[in-house]
């Protein structure tokens, strides 16, 4: 097939793939021989007479597996942004032959024997910081994933590595077919009493396109409360949409998950570690299990207590004895609106998606880093809804490509999240081309695109990973943007958050979709008053499922592991353990559809978020308050840590940024948890799980 696109660089502007050649059957041949093309390479970088250098033997890895790497990007995006039933089965194909494609990398004997040759005398080789950072990455990485066990070990993995991709694909496909499959398909707009025009049109549109025409259909988001409950009047109806979002994937998925975790406590035995969370957190920023543990305890106690607060004003403000988990958004809106005056539903006519991009989230990319956007329809991407743009530096130069498909549809999965399409690398000479995808309802053509502020901060996080891509200056493409430590990869993004309600950015972007009237300035500085309301709720269900997600790979290989069709009670009883068992709260994702930590590379890594939140709230307090132009602050938060990506030590870089330790008090200020009115109950911590 010498036709394949990606049998050769793209000639497109910053080697854009060209989407507008692929068909679905270049995929396979271009895996195929990708993988082959790269062992060849590997083979030819072992088998060399010559002693090891780091020229030939390091930064030749660098370079090897170009058409694997083009082909995988492309057609791991577009698993997730836009499938079909032959993408799943091609992906369900590949996933374990990818799966031993790496051991085959990783584990090569030849490899690795030159590579550790070279990381013993490391500190003779005369290496710069980013060529020692490298040599010791690569040799971490293989050192981790097994090079040093025996033949018979190594063959044991092999096998649970192919099981484990087999397995993680079959999830997230399950996770899809539930969500869709769970969709609430509602007769009459009566029904729907309290929802706001807009999200009934997205709701009429949502089921013309399942096959529905003249019903309404609730889609289901990939998280556990929907964002409809906080409007619907109906409180039958609200409760058979939040039964809906709990029970996806409790039958397809609850083996599944028992199978994930099993092989993954077997692996970590394999290669050392009491647990997989063991094993995860040794190359992360935490560094033990304790850290994480000593986090979870600490906020736990002050968080429940928070909540229990919220829900006794909510079942207070119900008239009910105490408040059902379908019914705290509804009721939480009503006592935000009047505790504030804050209707969620008064700020969506002022939230419309073409101006929060341009004049919100590009803007305050301008205010901060000095770059700017320029809409380029002439390059075609994947899918009709994603556009391109490129982006330019403070100076005018190129800096690389940012792709936005922003609405959801049947074939993109759920959530939010940052693809890079092409790697930066001054190695390879390649500038960054990334992706944002998100899951905003498409209202019927003609129609405005009116968000709510929930989308709008995910659109400004998911954004704060592209920038981190997009900034991304180093040499060797491992290295590169995103790569980082798992806990900290979403600290970037959280701090981007903050411009969202930056008075000097919201006052820019939030006007009337009408009108052009700005927002009532009343808006933000009530919207500013009432962060910490519901804090305690957020901080619940987030704790516990991080919390869940920690128990199920802290098993260890000789536990008592829960058997196939015990994943339920496995999660009430860890649940419970906790002191996060609450009827009220259920966990933000559930063990049937926690497609982060099953399906995706968040194992024992969705505390993640919190941990990031510490460096997020302490950087923001320090752009809030180091005495600086915004400019200024931000070309310090560019160069001394966007643009490093994994080339330096992650803390080093927070610490060249703010000159000291984190402090975890802004993030306690931020949800409410501090003072006397924060402190509650102590509650056994998850390290007693």
């Amino acid at each position: 097939m010498t036709s394949n696109p990606f049998f050769e660089p793209s000639d497109l502007p910053y080697e854009l793939p060209p989407f507008a050649r692929i068909r679905t059957d270049h995929y396979l041949p271009a895996f195929a021989r990708g993988m082959a093309e790269q062992l060849d390479e590997v083979a030819a970088i072992a088998g060399r007479a010559a002693p090891p250098t780091f020229g030939n033997t390091v930064e030749a890895l660098e370079r090897s597996g170009a058409l694997l790497d083009r082909v995988h990007r492309v057609f791991f995006n577009k698993a997730g942004a836009d499938t079909d039933e032959t993408i799943q089965a091609l992906e369900a194909e590949i996933a374990p032959r990818l799966a031993a494609h790496d051991d085959a990398l990783l584990l090569d004997p030849g490899l690795f024997a030159r590579l550790d040759a070279l990381h013993a005398r490391r500190e003779q080789l005369g290496l710069d910081p980013e060529q020692l950072r490298l040599l010791e990455r690569h040799h971490t990485l293989r050192v981790r994933a097994g090079a040093r066990l025996t033949a018979e070990q190594q063959r044991r993995l092999r096998e649970i590595n192919a099981e484990l991709a087999t397995l993680s694909t079959r999830f997230e496909q399950n996770v899809r077919a539930a969500t869709a499959a769970a969709a609430l398909i509602v007769d009459s707009t009566e029904e729907l009493s309290g929802l706001p025009e807009a999200q009934i049109a997205a709701a009429a549109e949502n089921a013309r396109a399942l096959g529905h025409e003249g019903r309404f259909a609730l889609v289901l988001k990939n998280f556990t409360q929907q964002t409809e409950l906080a409007a619907l009047d109906d409180p039958a109806l609200r409760e058979r949409l939040l039964a809906a979002s709990l029970g996806r994937g409790t039958d397809s998925n609850g083996p599944v998950a028992v199978a994930l975790a099993r092989l993954r406590a077997e692996r970590a035995a394999l290669l050392g570690h009491a647990s997989h969370a063991a094993w995860e957190v040794a190359d992360r920023t935490a560094g033990t299990t304790d850290a994480v543990e000593e986090m979870f305890a600490r906020l736990t106690g002050p968080a429940v207590a928070n909540a229990e607060r919220e829900a006794a004003a909510l079942a207070e403000a119900a008239g009910v004895p105490e408040i059902r988990a379908a019914d705290w958004q509804y009721y939480a809106e009503r006592v935000r609106k009047e505790r504030f005056d804050l209707d969620a539903a008064d700020l969506r006519p002022y939230l419309e998606l073409e101006t929060v991009l341009h004049d919100g989230v590009f803007h305050a990319a301008g205010l901060v880093y000095g770059i700017t956007f320029t809409e380029r329809p002439d390059l075609v991407a994947y899918h009709p809804d994603a556009r391109v743009f490129e982006v330019h530096d403070a100076d005018g130069g190129p800096l690389g490509l940012y792709l936005g498909d922003f609405h959801s549809r049947a074939s993109k999965r759920g959530g939010a999240w940052m693809n890079s399409l092409v790697l930066q690398s001054r190695l390879l000479d390649r500038r960054p081309v990334v992706v944002n995808n998100l899951n905003i309802a498409k209202p019927p053509a003609g129609e405005p695109v009116l968000m709510t502020w929930s989308e709008v901060t995910t659109l400004f996080h998911e954004f704060g990973h592209a920038l981190h891509a997009l900034f991304s200056d180093v040499r060797y493409p491992l290295l590169s943007g995103t790569h980082v430590p798992r806990d900290f990869v979403e600290f970037p993004s959280q701090v981007n958050e903050m411009w969202a309600d930056r008075p000097e950015v919201l006052a820019h972007y939030a006007r009337h979709h009408r009108t052009g009237e700005p927002m009532p300035a009343e808006l933000p500085a009530r919207l500013r008053a009432a962060e910490t309301f519901g804090a305690g709720f957020r901080m619940v269900e987030h704790q516990a499922a991080a919390v869940l997600d920690w128990a199920w790979h802290s098993l260890s290989a000789g536990d008592d592991l829960p058997g196939a069709d015990e994943a339920e009670s496995f999660e009430a009883a860890v649940l419970k353990r906790a002191g996060l068992a609450s009827a009220a709260i259920p966990p933000r994702y559930r063990t049937g559809y926690f497609n982060h930590i099953f399906a995706n590379d968040y194992a024992a890594g969705y505390y993640g978020y919190r941990w990031a939140e510490v460096l997020d709230a302490d950087t923001v307090r320090w752009f809030r308050e180091n005495g600086r132009p915004v400019r200024e602050s931000g070309e310090i938060f560019r160069r001394e840590l966007l643009a490093r990506g994994g080339s330096v030590d992650a803390m080093s870089a927070f610490r060249a940024v703010v000159g000291r330790d984190a402090d975890i008090e802004p993030l306690l200020a931020r949800h409410g948890l501090v003072g006397p009115e924060a402190d509650g109950p102590e509650t056994d911590g998850p390290g007693l799980i």
